[in-house]
């Protein structure tokens, strides 16, 4: 038995995985559902997986060392994470180390980090969103809902937990494409302000704005969240967390304390680890979110009690993001071809494998959404959940 045989063998548990080598042999491990094929096309690319998969299982595929022959990216990602995902080993205090070294965002850094994704090409956005160009977990409220309607739902819970009075002045941390901004303006009278880092963003949130006819209660702007100025009824901040840097953590607090009005709520939707804080994957580091870092429950709650501010209400919401993610990918296979033809091959391949190993991490691994409902005293948000249901 050679060393990656041994390897593969000790660690399959769960379903089974079918090893194609580059001379077309076959080799079975497990058994069973799930299961998943990799085809390797360079005799070489294993043995440079197994030596550093949380980089290389993701770089290898963008250079077509390995394909998917049969079953699908994510049947083989699934079959992968419930067998080789083990959190690292390293010390408690190497990880806080890895963690402040990987997410040390200044101002200048974040803006940097920010465009690296977000100021990516916008048709390659409008391609695979919902029409409303929503680009965070949706809230699918059953089974049959379509990706426009669950994101509807998601804009409508949010809304209800900010509990917004009419003409509320709204500041919205990390906007994107001005899709929540817009929606609390049309559908319940906000005055909002919308503040994000990427001038691609801006640049079609302020059009969009302007093609609704949204000029005179929405405005957008490209500023940092530790710069900005003002008092808010509400504050709302939707997918931004995750690139504020642990570091920053207590300074975000603080400044949503000092942004939010006496009698103002506020509300965090975040990705979040239910498990022990970890850096964050080498090769979404490397590629997706420079700078980015998913912090644990315990990483926001203990920020949040020393800021001032109080959680008057927590929620998880599991596996919608998982879901969210199989749809996003589902339509951009379906316009692959025009992308590789414009961004080439391995652009798409980066792609579709971040779509795919998130999607899998959703529904296998520790991440999940957490919404934080905050505010200023514990007597600002009814006593009970009633209201976000009626």
């Amino acid at each position: 038995m050679s060393a990656y045989t041994k390897f593969i063998s000790d660690r399959m548990q769960v379903g089974s995985l079918q090893l194609v080598h580059a001379d077309g042999s076959r080799e079975m491990f497990g058994s069973g559902e799930p299961q998943g094929t990799l085809r390797l096309n360079d005799s070489r690319t294993l043995l440079q997986i197994i030596k550093n998969p949380a980089l290389q299982l993701g770089e290898t595929y963008m250079e077509e060392q390995w394909d998917v022959p049969e079953g699908s990216l994510a049947d083989l990602l699934r079959v992968l994470r419930l067998n080789f995902d083990v959190p690292t080993s390293s010390s408690a205090t190497v990880q806080l180390l890895l963690s402040l070294v990987q997410s040390w965002n200044t101002v200048k850094s974040s803006f940097s980090n920010v465009s690296h994704h977000y100021d990516l090409d916008e048709n390659l956005f409008r391609a695979f969103l919902d029409d409303d160009m929503h680009y965070s977990c949706a809230y699918f409220e059953n089974d049959q809902a379509s990706l426009e309607e669950a994101q509807r739902s998601k804009c409508s819970h949010i809304a209800k937990k900010l509990c917004l009075k009419p003409d509320a002045k709204v500041l919205d941390i990390g906007s994107g494409w001005g899709s929540l901004a817009m929606h609390l303006a049309e559908k319940h009278g906000a005055n909002v302000t919308g503040i994000t880092l990427s001038n691609e963003q801006l640049r079609v949130a302020r059009q969009r704005a302007s093609e609704r006819g949204l000029d005179n209660i929405v405005r957008f702007e490209l500023e940092d969240y530790r710069e900005h100025q003002g008092a808010y009824d509400a504050i709302v901040s939707v997918g931004m967390f995750e690139h504020v840097g642990k570091r920053n953590f207590r300074t975000f607090f603080l400044r949503l304390r000092e942004l939010l009005r006496p009698r103002g709520v506020a509300l965090l939707h975040t990705i979040g680890s239910l498990s022990e804080p970890e850096p964050t994957n080498a090769w979404i580091r490397k590629y997706i979110f420079p700078g980015g870092y998913i912090p644990t429950i315990s990483e926001v709650t203990q920020e949040i009690e020393k800021s001032g501010l109080i959680s008057s209400d927590i929620e998880i919401w599991r596996r919608h993001y998982a879901s969210t993610l199989q749809e996003w990918n589902r339509r951009f296979q379906q316009v692959r071809d025009g992308f590789a033809k414009s961004h080439g091959e391995r652009f798409c391949r980066m792609w579709e494998f971040y779509l795919v190993a998130c999607q899998t991490v959703f529904e296998h691994g520790p991440l999940s959404v957490l919404q934080f409902q905050l505010a200023h005293n514990n007597d600002i948000v009814p006593l009970t959940r009633d209201y976000l249901y009626r």
